[in-house]
Parts: structure tokens; C-alpha cells; sequence
């Protein structure tokens, strides 16, 4: 089963992504999307083998953003792609079935095509209005995932969905009655004076409903 916490990392240099991810990994955090963007390759290459070294020191799993090429280079856990990235049976073809496919979803119309296509989860949002993502997707609101969740019951899809944009501590509870699986954070956790007890926090009510 995936963790239902999911930590995308943030930092303009090698240095704070590093530090960024460790901190999240200090605290608690199992899941780690490394998103690195508009970088040398040279670059993505360091940071990419570093934390992979990290996630492996904390048994945690590691995940790519967007970059197959790079995932495949460090042998990576998995990889998670947007709707514009590389297609996910092109991404299947080099990675093989084992390693982990994400994929991202705004719309119904995206879940139905990116299983139909053959990911692991979705990552679906936004929820509300986020700084960390440039050029947002129409807003969703608990609403929406609900409606696309039932969707997704009517329709007998089952795959992990993760709410993603703007998620506080105060929302989750409302999104887990959605139907959603767990939830993907980045500044909420980048940003926290007490990374430990937020993460605590995060996956006691995301945990809550869950016999372990």
C-alpha cells in the first residue's frame, strides 16, 4: 500500500532541495518526489543521487518528477508525470513494470485516460489555490473530488488518488471523506517551524480510519 503522506520537494539550489528533503525525512516523512525544475541535467543528476542515498537511509520511497531518463539513470523507485510529460507506455517501455508510475489528473476525463494508460495513482488537483505551481488548473474544492470520486466508483475504478494544491492540516479531514487516498503537501511542510509534530499531525488524521 502507498503511503498516504507525499512530500514534494522544493529549493532553487541542489543545496536547499537537499536540505528541504532531509528535514521532511527527519520528520517523518516516507514518500519523496523530488521536483527539481528548470535545471541542468548535471544538476538534477547530483540532487537525484543524493537523495536517493537519503531515501534509502530512511527506508523511504522515492519518486521522480517528470524525468523517466533520470529515474531509470538512479534507479529510483518510481517516476511521476504530468499531463504534457512523456506518455505513461512510453515511460512503461524504459522503467519497466516494477518501478512506480504517477501521473497527474484535473479532470474525470484525465483519471479515465491516464489508467486506461496504466499508472499507480493519480496525483488530482488543484484543491485550492497554490504558490508552489506555476500556470494552475482550475480549482476543484472538496466538491469536486467528491464528484469525481463517485465518478470513479460508478465507472469501478480503483487506483490510489492523492488530493494535491494548497492542503492544510484543517482540510483533510473532509478530503479522506471524499474517497481520496492520501495527499501530496510541499510548502506546508518546506515552510513549518515544527516539521515533526506537523507531519505527526498530517498522518494522524489521514491515518485516522486505518487499522495497521
Amino acid at each position: 500500500m502507498f503511503n498516504k503522506l507525499q512530500y514534494i520537494s522544493q529549493g532553487e539550489t541542489n543545496e536547499k532541495q537537499l536540505q528541504n528533503i532531509h528535514q521532511a525525512l527527519d520528520a517523518g516523512c516516507n514518500w519523496i518526489q523530488m521536483r527539481f525544475k528548470n535545471q541542468t541535467s548535471e544538476k538534477r543528476f547530483a540532487l537525484a543521487e543524493a537523495v536517493k542515498n537519503l531515501c534509502e537511509e530512511y527506508l523511504a520511497t522515492f519518486i521522480v518528477n517528470d524525468d523517466v531518463l533520470l529515474t531509470q539513470k538512479i534507479a529510483a523507485d518510481g517516476v511521476h508525470l504530468g499531463l504534457t510529460d512523456m506518455s505513461i507506455s512510453g515511460a512503461r517501455a524504459i522503467l519497466g513494470e516494477k518501478k512506480i508510475i504517477g501521473a497527474t489528473a484535473n479532470t474525470f476525463e484525465d483519471i479515465l485516460l491516464q489508467t486506461k494508460n496504466g499508472c499507480d495513482y493519480i496525483g488530482l488537483g488543484p484543491f485550492q489555490f497554490t504558490e508552489t505551481k506555476e500556470k494552475l488548473s482550475p480549482i476543484l474544492g472538496t466538491e469536486g473530488y467528491a464528484s469525481i470520486l463517485n465518478k470513479m466508483k460508478t465507472e469501478n475504478i480503483s487506483i490510489p488518488v492523492y488530493a494535491i494544491g494548497g492542503i492544510t492540516l484543517e482540510n483533510i479531514e473532509n478530503l479522506i471523506k471524499t474517497g481520496v487516498h492520501g495527499i501530496a503537501v510541499s510548502g506546508i511542510i518546506t515552510k513549518s517551524p515544527e516539521k515533526e509534530k506537523l507531519v505527526q499531525q498530517l498522518n494522524d488524521k489521514l491515518y485516522a480510519n486505518v487499522i495497521l
